[in-house]
């Protein structure tokens, strides 16, 4: 028993329809709600601020203008160094989302105590079996003559 055309064709409509709903999933804000700006940070390594970043595993707040509207975390890899925005990645901003440095091997966020490693920003299980699905924003860095600049 064969279907006329029209039925057939509206199947297909309502089949089309119910895949594309379900394949676009919401990402409840978290990421688009964070601020997109533009960052330019320079810094000078021998200034008695930024001392820690001389040496690996060293870590620094940068504020500013062109620090974002946060400010940045930098740490020394000791291959290089990696900057990243303090805003939360996985959560709207708020009073409690501005990521902390915690033991110096880590990234916290007060908000809800997610937490990340502060060498490559990968999430980490914290105490109560919680770990964030995004990685902070990482900013590229580029250093010359003790000059050490952020920017995206």
């Amino acid at each position: 028993m064969k279907l006329p055309a029209l039925k057939i064709f509206w199947i297909f409509v309502m089949v089309l329809t119910i895949g594309i709903s379900n394949s676009c999933s919401e990402d409840d804000g978290q990421i688009s709600c964070n601020p997109q700006y533009n960052v330019f940070a320079s810094i000078n390594l021998a200034l008695p601020l930024y001392s820690e970043l001389q040496n690996p595993n060293g870590w620094a707040y940068i504020q500013g203008e062109g620090a974002g509207t946060r400010g940045i975390i930098v740490v020394n890899t000791g291959q290089g160094f990696r900057a990243y925005d303090r805003n939360a990645p996985h959560i709207c901003p708020n009073t409690q989302s501005t990521i902390e440095v915690r033991d110096a091997i880590k990234m916290y966020c007060p908000h809800d105590g997610a937490e990340w490693i502060l060498l490559t920003g990968q999430p980490i299980q914290n105490s109560e079996g919680f770990a964030p699905d995004r990685t902070p924003r990482v900013y590229q860095t580029s250093f010359q003559g003790g000059i050490l600049e952020i920017f995206n």
